[in-house]
């Protein structure tokens, strides 16, 4: 079993700073790409920010310059750094990873950290 626990959300002001963390634990062999996703109420959830195993990272257009995901690979950890924060930027933020839990089996399974809520006022 795997398990993912997300921390680091809060209240900020306009152009303010956070840091979100996302510990995996568990049985874990590998872990592919490690990805943020947001979600508002209404809303369908928006993948914001994603790294693969090999360091590559993309980002949505509306975060790209403000936001960074990294990753701690001794950890099994993935951080997103977030800068110069919006209103726009509020929302329920969820991390997502692709993981191997057997040496024999390459089956991926998908998981889901239990969202942790980011809100900038303006």
């Amino acid at each position: 079993q795997v398990q993912l626990v997300e921390s680091g959300g809060g209240l900020v002001q306009a152009g303010g700073s956070l840091r979100l963390s996302c510990a995996a634990s568990g049985r874990i062999f590998s872990i592919n790409a490690m990805n943020w996703y947001r979600q508002t109420p209404g809303k369908q959830r928006e993948l914001v920010a994603s790294i693969t195993s090999s360091g590559s990272t993309t980002y949505v257009d509306s975060v790209k310059g403000r936001f960074t995901i990294s990753t701690d690979s001794a950890k099994n950890t993935v951080y997103l750094q977030m800068n110069s924060l919006k209103p726009e930027d509020t929302a329920v933020y969820y991390c997502n990873m692709g993981i191997r839990s057997s040496i024999i089996s390459g089956a991926v399974s998908n998981y889901w950290g239990q969202g942790t809520q980011v809100t900038v006022s303006s």
